[in-house]
């Protein structure tokens, strides 16, 4: 009996002191570890020991064997402990309405004692495989991501299999690829938005109205669908030639200069759904340099109630985002996972748009 516990004791002994060299950095990942008979004879205890010791340390996912070539230690170890350090990506940092989002993750984060490592990708996908990446060689206990370029289909998944494989929790904002939709989300209801924002122009009287609209991420398409949606209901028919498409490459150039060549071209238009608050006042640049007036000529709306809603004496209506809400929902989503408390549907989240009125619209009432 005396015996049988002296091997235990041995056996734990060497799984201890192994586990303590791997998670301290003595034995990195993908490095080889002493060899059975290496380890048999430092620890003076029997090669069946060693192997009980390595068997149980292979199933918990601190070692892998390769045939031929030896045990080595995993990746998955640099994750094992927890770090205390959150990662978030957004597309931006300083624009727009990036801060206060950050501003709300950080509150909660910080509360509980996490730091922040943060990354922008300004919605370059290149990019973000590169932080993604990065952070895969980091101690983090989990990530915040709001994804680049969301509707276009992602090529790299396999980085996000492989933060799922180290029990990473990801939470996605903003938007999220088609093929990880059953994800840990918090998203606006975009569609309800532009929705909300079209069907507002129309109870004003409009009936040609324009939308600019993003392609390359889901907010875009969404917001679009709304707009669609709306039409159809208000029996005005959908006109292709009347929606702008742009890309986060061209944002800052093809909104206004496809407005001045429609008013070059005597489209007619008497509003303008935008894609967000800084579309719109590229739009209205472009009306006022070719002499319409916002409201009195054309009404246009935004999106996001973001700090560039107002501009002198004007007023954007839009729809309001609670920017730092959104963030402080998402970091508490995250510590929710990080902890273990799963929830299925309810961990994706929809928060609901409101339409907050400005004095940027005016009622057509020759079009009632």
């Amino acid at each position: 009996m005396e015996n049988q516990k002296g091997k235990q004791l041995k056996y734990v002994q060497l799984m201890a002191d192994l586990k303590k060299k791997i998670l301290s950095g003595e034995i990195l990942p993908g490095e080889k570890i002493p060899s059975e008979n290496i380890l048999a004879a430092q620890y003076q205890v029997s090669r069946q020991t060693v192997r009980k010791a390595i068997a149980i340390m292979e199933n918990e996912g601190y070692v892998y064997a390769e045939h031929g070539r030896g045990t080595f230690c995993t990746e998955l170890v640099r994750h094992k402990h927890e770090s205390g350090n959150i990662a978030v990506i957004t597309t931006y940092l300083s624009d727009y309405i990036f801060p206060q989002v950050i501003r709300g993750i950080d509150k909660v984060l910080t509360r509980e004692g996490y730091s922040i490592i943060l990354k922008n990708t300004r919605n370059s996908r290149t990019q973000e495989i590169r932080c993604l990446q990065e952070l895969l060689q980091k101690d983090i206990d989990g990530v915040i991501i709001e994804p680049s370029k969301s509707q276009i289909y992602c090529k790299h998944t396999e980085l996000f299999a492989k933060f799922w494989e180290f029990q990473i929790p990801c939470v996605f904002i903003q938007g999220c690829y088609e093929q990880m939709k059953q994800q840990p989300q918090v998203l606006m209801d975009d569609c309800k938005g532009g929705y909300l924002i079209t069907r507002h122009l129309i109870g004003l009287g409009h009936r040609n109205i324009i939308g600019v609209f993003k392609a390359d991420d889901t907010q875009g398409q969404n917001r679009h669908k709304g707009y669609a949606k709306a039409l159809g209901e208000a029996g005005i028919a959908y006109d292709p030639g009347k929606v702008i498409w742009f890309h986060t490459e061209d944002r800052t150039v093809h909104p206004y200069e496809k407005i001045c060549q429609m008013i070059r071209e005597t489209a007619v238009m008497d509003g303008i759904v935008c894609y967000n608050d800084q579309i719109a006042w590229e739009v209205i640049r472009a009306l006022q340099d070719n002499g319409l007036r916002v409201p009195e000529d054309i009404s246009v709306c935004g999106y996001d109630d973001s700090s560039m809603a107002l501009s002198g004496n004007l007023r954007l209506t839009t729809i309001a985002h609670p920017q730092e809400r959104l963030g402080v929902m998402a970091a508490e989503l995250l510590l929710r996972l990080i902890h273990g408390e799963e929830n299925g549907e309810k961990d994706r989240i929809m928060i609901e748009p409101e339409l907050v009125e400005g004095n940027s619209c005016k009622k057509r009432k020759n079009n009632l």
